[in-house]
């Protein structure tokens, strides 16, 4: 019986892993293939833009929910504003304008009868949370505004990839004004570390936290943050930004407020924003070629309870009752009682990446005990079945723990430097990664780069390295260690 089951599951194995295609000969391909074997989204007849399966938009609740939490605890409240931008209000800050003048939607028609002045779907809300604070402030007794909104944009992009940019996507999009510069900058970083804690914490992807260079920084901002994660590929992501405004967009709408001394002054602003790519980095830097691996902190389920030989007396019943028992322990379980066979079972349950399989059948219920399967390493361990939703829970911390040190270990083993031009292009041609290299702060030699090896420059990173006394690219005395890559 045990060796027709191993044969039963090798089928299995051999029939949902073909349609995979393998990471090493075709990343992208993978990836897609992933993302729709597994369920997690499918294309519409609305070109650029993706459905959200329930397996897709569960990842994301959960991701939203945590970080909402977080936010919470650092004053944040959350609001929404209206999805329509007049012209008129876009174009009051210029450098905001021309940044997002290519990707903007707009609307000429209100049902047959055309606007007086036409509108933007929103690429993203800074004027709209100006124009609201412009009345909204007052008085520094109104200080500070410290919102967040969860919502959709829209961005017509020329090139889409499901999750990692799409011409609508989810995200949430933090705008605060504040009395000072001080308190604008200090809440820009907090907001930083928050993300990079986030995803490692809960999403197990390390990341780099840095700042943009100008050319980088977003439009309008006086200073741009941004956390960096590598793909299992050697391609970066960027996974969240932070952005001080100063006071660019007060001045330009007129946000002032009276201040203690009597006196009217400008507010400072910060925004900071992360998006569904998020699921994206997870797919990319956790999954393999049978599918995803998904860290326990966001699996919508994260124990899959598969009963053998499931027809005979007391299997089933013993698999609800373990399921009732984790469930009561704070676990997400479910039991896979379809008729699949059971190594059909197993190769869904891997391509779906549930952290822990629990197999549970006759002869185990007969000594006491059942196997738990991992997700992440394939490794089988026994457990008594009267300690299972103690065991789970801590096996699940682990594997959350294991991930991310994994993850870490890939990172820093795909991280080279260069000092020079010609070792830049090696790497980047023969070993894809991140590659540390100085810079002289010229916005040339960025530019140089970018069009001789297509990487830009991803952050300058807060802990500085030494790396050399001359920029990579033109010699003269550096300023900056820089992270370089090829990105997504």
């Amino acid at each position: 019986m045990a060796r027709s089951r191993k044969r039963e599951k090798i089928m299995a194995d051999k029939k949902l892993v073909e349609a995979i295609t393998s990471m090493d000969v075709d990343f992208a391909q993978w990836y897609t293939d992933v993302v729709k074997k597994a369920e997690l989204m499918d294309y519409t007849s609305v070109k650029g833009c993706m459905v959200f399966k329930p397996a897709g938009y569960a990842i994301w609740e959960l991701i939203q929910s945590q970080m909402d939490a977080r936010f919470k605890e650092t004053g944040v409240q959350n609001v929404y504003l209206p999805m329509f931008i007049p012209e008129s209000l876009l174009n009051k800050e210029k450098d905001h304008v021309e940044g997002f003048a290519p990707e903007v939607a707009w609307v000429t028609h209100g049902g047959l009868n055309p606007l007086q002045e036409r509108m933007c779907v929103r690429p993203t809300s800074e004027t709209l949370f100006c124009d609201f604070y412009k009345n909204d402030i007052q008085s520094y007794r109104d200080l500070p505004k410290v919102y967040n909104q969860w919502c959709s944009v829209v961005r017509w992009e020329k090139e889409t990839r499901p999750f990692l940019r799409s011409r609508e996507f989810l995200w949430q999009e933090g705008h605060t004004a504040h009395a000072t510069a001080e308190e604008a900058e200090e809440r820009t970083i907090q907001m930083l570390n928050l993300y990079a804690d986030f995803c490692e914490e809960v999403l197990a992807i390390p990341v780099i936290k840095g700042r943009k260079t100008d050319k980088e920084k977003f439009a309008g901002a006086e200073a741009t943050y941004t956390i960096e994660a590598l793909m299992h590929d050697g391609k970066a992501l960027q996974s969240g930004t932070s952005h001080n405004f100063g006071d660019g967009f007060a001045k330009a709408f007129g946000i002032q407020f009276t201040d203690k001394d009597n006196t009217l002054k400008y507010v400072h602003q910060t925004s900071w924003g992360t998006t569904t790519r998020l699921i994206g980095a997870m797919i990319m830097v956790h999954g393999d070629n049978s599918g995803l691996v998904l860290p326990p902190k966001v699996a919508p389920v994260q124990v899959m309870i598969i009963p053998i030989q499931q027809k005979k007396e007391g299997v089933l019943d013993k698999a609800y009752e373990l399921r009732d028992r984790l469930a009561k322990a704070g676990c997400r379980v479910k039991v896979d009682d379809s008729d699949k066979t059971p190594g059909w079972k197993f190769s869904e349950q891997e391509m779906r990446g549930i952290p822990v399989r629990i197999e549970i059948g006759p002869k185990d219920i007969e000594a006491g005990k059942c196997v738990f399967g991992r997700r992440d390493n394939g490794e089988k361990i026994d457990c008594s079945l009267d300690a299972v939703e103690t065991e789970i829970p801590k096996l699940l911390d682990t594997i959350q723990k294991d991930m991310l040190e994994k993850a870490r270990e890939h990172r820093d083993a795909h991280t080279y430097v260069a000092k020079n031009l010609d070792e830049m292009q090696k790497i980047l041609d023969t070993t894809p990664g991140f590659v540390k290299a100085m810079w002289c702060g010229d916005q040339a030699c960025e530019d140089a780069i970018k069009e001789k090896m297509s990487a830009t420059s991803r952050c300058m990173p807060f802990e500085q390295e030494q790396i050399s006394d001359t920029c990579v690219c033109c010699g003269k005395p550096a300023k900056k260690m820089v992270y370089w890559g090829r990105a997504y």
